[in-house]
């Protein structure tokens, strides 16, 4: 099951970035890389997403992100990375946590999947910089 997670998020590479969107081959953000494995999963997402800003220095630490994530997907906090899990970044130190990716690769290389601004849908490594920002971990529930 959690190969079949990257599976289908590595259908989604090429995808380009566009903000609230998630369209695989035709664009997507971080979350709408998500909501697309969903889909795919599950069929239909759990809950309509928000309007939300693109902005990583929001003034205001909302946590809007992680709390959706804890509604819908199971935390794994402490656990060490497996292959499908979806991890959560707070990409500046004092603002909220609002980036994710799931983890492709597990050995000696990690890596994760995920759409990012100027580069849309890419596999990069989760080199330590990247580990640094991590603040929580979940996986897909096994159904919907």
């Amino acid at each position: 099951m959690t190969e079949c997670v990257v599976e289908i998020a590595r259908d989604w590479l090429g995808t380009p970035y566009r903000h609230q969107a998630s369209m695989k081959g035709a664009g997507c953000d971080c979350l709408g890389l998500i909501r697309g494995v969903w889909r795919a999963r599950y069929g239909q997402e759990p809950e309509a997403a928000p309007m939300y800003s693109r902005d990583w220095d929001e003034p205001h630490v909302s946590e809007a992100l992680w709390r959706a994530a804890d509604r819908h997907l199971k935390p794994c906090t402490g656990k060490p990375f497996a292959l499908g899990q979806v991890v959560l970044f707070r990409m500046r130190d004092a603002g909220p946590a609002k980036h994710l990716g799931i983890i492709s690769e597990v050995h000696n290389a990690p890596k994760f999947i995920h759409a990012y601004e100027h580069h849309g849908v890419v596999e990069s490594p989760l080199s330590q910089p990247w580990q640094r920002r991590i603040v929580a971990q979940f996986t897909f529930p096994k159904e919907a």
